[in-house]
């Protein structure tokens, strides 16, 4: 069995407790959050009786094997190295930290710890993702030397932390963008990446005052504070001579929200957003196949469940996670030089 605690009660951390409860290699343990009402009402609900209001108290208990850590983005480096010291394995929420320093921190702690830690880059383990990948593993597509894609909300900023950027690091890019950019770069079967050039926008805010629309919005909403970015996009350019141009968005002057993820290769293209299809050349004729699979777009509750039982069979087997530390780091450089790409109107190069 696998003893695991929940670091943070807010709204994803019911994606991992979910799983974790139905697993029958787990033993869910033990929840910590600073909000008290909240930790008190998780704890009924899952019948988990050992509740923490610091992660400090909750990483000396001896009995916990693993965590999973469900905070604001500016505390997942710090909570994942005193956890790896404490001798837990750890699954961390995406982005792995808010800098390329803390990244390597993490990554140093790992090493030195011996522990799994796995970053929680949720839709490497989408079923369209998987099965996608296993032709590109097969050369259905080729060499693949362009990628792009959006997700663009029209209205979509989800305040609190998440438009806090001391507690989130960014706005979309750091929320959104990071899906984006991992989901590509793993199936171009992660390149180096050499340079970066990136921009963000600021000109619309919270957009608060937009009445009969409903948008998604944190467990602790707040609209007063916003200084994230509304937009932004970057070029990646690779080692390998290929490229990714992303572009995320919390809010836009756009007709509706878009999302989707490109790929294009030597041999064939393919999408994964918003439903899985396949290009491909057969008899000088060009094909759209779409797969017979039970679903073809990305179910969010199912990935979920994938990644937790992933990091259950790591921990219990000591396999490898499909998202190891070494990844959520080069994701934090690619992200924190589109960043600096922006702040300083020039290509970075890494």
């Amino acid at each position: 069995m696998l003893r695991v605690g929940v670091i943070g009660g807010g709204s994803i951390s019911e994606f991992h407790i979910k799983p974790y409860s139905k697993n029958q290699d787990v033993e869910l343990m033990a929840f910590c959050d600073s909000n008290e009402q909240r930790l008190k009402k998780a704890g009924e609900l899952y019948g988990v009786v050992k509740l923490y209001l610091n992660y400090e108290e909750m990483l000396q208990n001896p009995d916990i094997d693993a965590i999973s850590i469900c905070t604001w983005n500016n505390t997942h480096a710090e909570i994942a190295i005193a956890a790896l010291d404490a001798g837990k394995h750890v699954l961390v929420e995406k982005p792995l930290s808010t800098s390329v320093e803390e990244a390597l921190a993490v990554e140093e702690a790992v090493k030195r710890s011996g522990k799994i830690l796995q970053v929680g880059f949720v839709r490497r383990h989408g079923s369209n993702t998987k099965l996608l990948k296993q032709f590109i593993d097969q050369d259905e597509l080729g060499d693949i030397y362009y990628a792009k894609a959006t997700c663009l909300r029209r209205l979509g900023n989800p305040g609190g932390w998440f438009s806090n950027k001391a507690k989130s690091g960014g706005g979309p890019l750091m929320d959104l963008g990071v899906h984006m950019v991992d989901i590509c770069w793993y199936m171009m079967g992660k390149p180096r990446p050499v340079s970066v050039s990136g921009n963000t926008y600021s000109k619309l805010g919270n957009r608060s005052n937009i009445q009969n629309l409903s948008f998604y919005k944190a467990a602790d909403y707040d609209a007063s504070l916003n200084d994230v970015e509304d937009l932004a996009n970057a070029l990646i350019r690779f080692e390998n001579g290929a490229s990714l141009f992303i572009d995320v968005s919390f809010t836009l002057q756009a007709k509706e929200d878009e999302l989707y993820v490109k790929l294009f290769g030597e041999k064939g293209g393919a999408e994964i957003e918003p439903e899985l299809v396949l290009v491909t050349e057969k008899n000088n004729t060009i094909l759209n196949v779409t797969p017979q699979v039970d679903s073809l777009s990305f179910d969010f509750e199912a990935a979920f469940t994938n990644e937790i039982n992933h990091f259950v069979e790591c921990c219990i087997e000591g396999k490898e996670p499909l998202a190891p530390v070494a990844d959520g780091v080069e994701v934090m450089k690619m992200l924190c030089a589109i960043y600096e790409s922006a702040r300083t109107n020039k290509e970075v190069y890494l």
